[in-house]
């Protein structure tokens, strides 16, 4: 007997409701993702991934094929299987897993079209790092003119499709976002006690922020050493 069935409610979204008493394999949804941080607290890295992979799995098996449904955000249960799936993008997508990462983010917004978790913006470094110029250009209207995920976005593809940086989204970046281009341009991105206070802030400094989003997506610029090596060359003057 399934676990896990879809519930239809007034406001034309679906819940997940979940039978304890039943038997079967489908895992509870707010359990495993419990079960995924306090592997992560124990250090069990492999673990945490393992859990949150095994419930996507259930989760795909759950929504139906033919065309997506919107998931009710409202509902913890419903929440958390979302969660999950949105942390396993995230794995994927930190051992650069383009495809899968770019699958489970698309899902993500067909199941949640409001974003919460603003999976759009890390769909577009993924398609970004996957070179999908077409899918990135019909995502970029989606991300917020004003964030500097986008202007970074912009001026990273600008530089993968041409080999150059763009002046125009230099310019714009370094305008609108300077502290995130220092951060980029930084020797060093130290996750010191200051910056963990600061990051842990109700209002975390604009630093701090910067420094966030560079480690959140470290790996691409490890691994695109001239793009950053070209951005200092160029980023002055003010």
């Amino acid at each position: 007997m399934a676990k896990n069935s879809l519930k239809p409610t007034l406001s034309q979204t679906f819940r997940i409701a979940h039978y304890p008493q039943a038997k079967g394999s489908e895992p509870d949804f707010s359990a495993a993702l419990a079960r995924s941080h306090k592997a992560e607290q124990e250090g069990r890295w492999e673990d945490a991934c393992e859990i949150r992979f095994a419930a996507v799995q259930q989760l795909v098996e759950l929504l139906p094929e033919d065309e997506p449904i919107e998931l009710d955000w409202e509902d913890e249960h419903t929440r958390d299987a979302i969660v999950l799936l949105h942390s396993s993008a995230v794995d994927f997508f930190l051992v650069g897993d383009w495809e899968m990462a770019a699958a489970q983010l698309e899902m993500v917004l067909d199941i949640d079209s409001d974003d919460h978790l603003e999976a759009t913006s890390l769909l577009a470094f993924v398609y970004a790092a996957m070179g999908e110029w077409e899918s990135l250009d019909d995502l970029l209207p989606d991300l917020d003119d004003k964030s500097p995920e986008k202007s970074l976005v912009v001026l990273w593809s600008g530089y993968l499709r041409t080999g150059e940086i763009d002046k125009k989204a230099l310019a714009t970046f370094r305008r609108y976002h300077a502290t995130y281009l220092e951060e980029w341009c930084a020797e060093e991105h130290p996750t010191d006690a200051k910056y963990v206070a600061d990051i842990s802030s109700d209002r975390p400094s604009r630093e701090a922020l910067a420094r966030e989003l560079w480690l959140q997506t470290e790996h691409l610029w490890r691994a695109n050493g001239e793009f950053i090596a070209k951005l200092k060359a160029e980023r002055w003057p003010f």
